[in-house]
């Protein structure tokens, strides 16, 4: 049985001397500035941009989803503007070769001497801020060739391993709706995103102010508010920041319960799931609760922060099958009932328990 403690709520000032309250004001006060630049360009949008921001001071990837017009591409490469930090943006189209990422090594001639060597020329990957624009429409094998980068933050050309900055901060975009001639990601590169963020129409109010903002003569210009040092001290502080015993088990429950034909898996995954999210689905969990706590100006992880990234965390993650569709079982309902099943008070889960949680739910 899981004991609640002050840790389950994130209330008190740090116990381990390794978190600086004072950077901690810091994160919140350099987050907050962030969150004011780019309202002036991206009206509505919050929980996106909350996304987009734990994923960076978590030092992990996004993926963000979203029809056309969502402003997904401007969204991106504003936050880039509001960051002092190296951008570049990469349009996936189906020719698009693996070196026109990472780069290519050519013959260089010594004039003088007439010796010839390799030079290596490095590809747009070779910056801090990463737009992949339409990431889903490029071969698998050109898609590919961000995975050593995104995993290891560093890529390997002729035999010889190029490191990459930091910060590495790799935001895709792709379109739901338009199917043809698009390459959908495998799962291991899906994977290598701790968040996938799904970008939904905004409210008729917001709509009316993007209206009105956008038809007129006066352009918002963004200042960049974060360094890069500031933000590589900020990743290291979200890895200090502390997760009770409690609080593991319960991100480890969560994601253990979506794959099928475990021991004590449920009725409903067994059926409409044909695979779980790995360990590093945990991983992106912890991480990213532990950046949530900290933009919140608390020391430790809180149960809300685990459930509050369980969809982004696990939506890319799951992989359905036939029954699921034909059942309406989606990935966000998926999360949603386990959500309603796992409780952190309580191990292991029961499935009599949940099937009666879900159903009066």
């Amino acid at each position: 049985m899981h004991e609640m403690n002050e840790a389950d709520t994130g209330a008190g000032q740090p116990e381990d001397s390794q978190v600086d309250p004072q950077l901690v004001d810091e994160v919140t006060v350099a987050y907050q500035r962030l969150r004011d630049e780019l309202s002036k360009i991206i009206i509505g949008q919050e929980e996106v941009v909350d996304q987009m921001l734990i994923a960076l001071f978590a030092n992990g990837h996004c993926m963000l989803e979203g029809v056309p017009g969502l402003a997904k591409t401007l969204m991106i490469s504003s936050l880039a503007k509001c960051l002092a930090l190296s951008f570049r943006r990469i349009q996936f189209t189906p020719d698009l070769m693996p070196s026109d990422i990472t780069g290519t090594e050519v013959i260089q001639e010594d004039r003088t001497s007439g010796d010839r060597s390799f030079k290596f020329l490095p590809g747009p990957i070779f910056a801090n801020v990463i737009l992949a624009d339409e990431i889903n429409r490029t071969p698998p094998k050109t898609q590919a060739a961000l995975l050593e980068a995104m995993q290891e933050r560093h890529i390997t050309v002729g035999g010889t391993q190029h490191d990459l900055s930091p910060p590495f901060f790799v935001l895709a975009t792709q379109n739901p709706i338009e199917q043809e001639g698009t390459y959908p990601l495998p799962e291991a590169q899906q994977d290598r995103f701790m968040f996938k963020v799904l970008i939904n129409y905004p409210s008729y109010q917001e709509e009316y102010t993007i209206a009105d903002t956008t038809t007129g003569d006066v352009s918002p210009e963004l200042s960049a508010c974060i360094s890069q040092s500031q933000v590589i001290a900020y990743q290291a502080l979200i890895r200090r920041i502390p997760a009770a015993p409690e609080m593991v088990r319960y991100a480890l429950d969560l994601v253990r319960a979506t794959r099928p034909n475990e021991p004590g898996s449920l009725d409903f995954i067994n059926k409409v799931v044909s695979w779980g999210a790995g360990p590093r689905a945990v991983q992106s969990l912890l991480l990213g609760a532990k950046a949530r706590a900290v933009l919140q100006r608390r020391y430790h992880v809180a149960i809300e922060d685990i459930r509050a990234l369980a969809a982004p965390v696990l939506r890319h993650r799951v992989v359905t099958n036939y029954s699921a569709e034909a059942e309406g079982y989606t990935t966000e309902r998926i999360v949603e009932e386990l959500l309603h099943c796992i409780d952190p008070n309580r191990t292991p889960f029961d499935d009599d328990e949940c099937t009666r949680k879900v159903l009066s739910a």
